[in-house]
């Protein structure tokens, strides 16, 4: 998959013309891919409950997609106004969150 485009400040991307915060580039690759693993786990799940019609199990899958998109920075504050120390908490307290809560 080729590597989207960035806006020179690097804090967004262009996806079909439109604009989105970047993934914070300080976190570890290992640390990165397993959010985004669960990041895609719990859109799924947000599928599924939709399909069944099941609003607990939307509200449970929408709360992991939030906790996902926060801890990789794309959400909550901007990981540009954070000190390193605070970035680095942030996605280890989502992965904390996450674990035990995907299905």
């Amino acid at each position: 998959m080729a590597e989207p485009e960035h806006t020179p400040d690097g804090h967004f991307v262009i996806i079909n013309g439109r604009r989105w915060r970047a993934t914070d580039p300080a976190v570890p690759a290992d640390p990165a891919a397993r959010l985004r693993r669960l990041l895609m786990a719990a859109r799924r799940d947000v599928g599924t409950a939709l399909r069944a019609q099941d609003a607990e199990a939307e509200r449970d899958a929408r709360d992991r997609v939030q906790l996902a998109k926060v801890a990789l920075g794309e959400r909550g504050t901007p990981w540009w106004e954070q000190t390193a120390a605070e970035r680095e908490q942030r996605w280890q307290d989502g992965l904390a969150a996450l674990d035990g809560q995907s299905t």
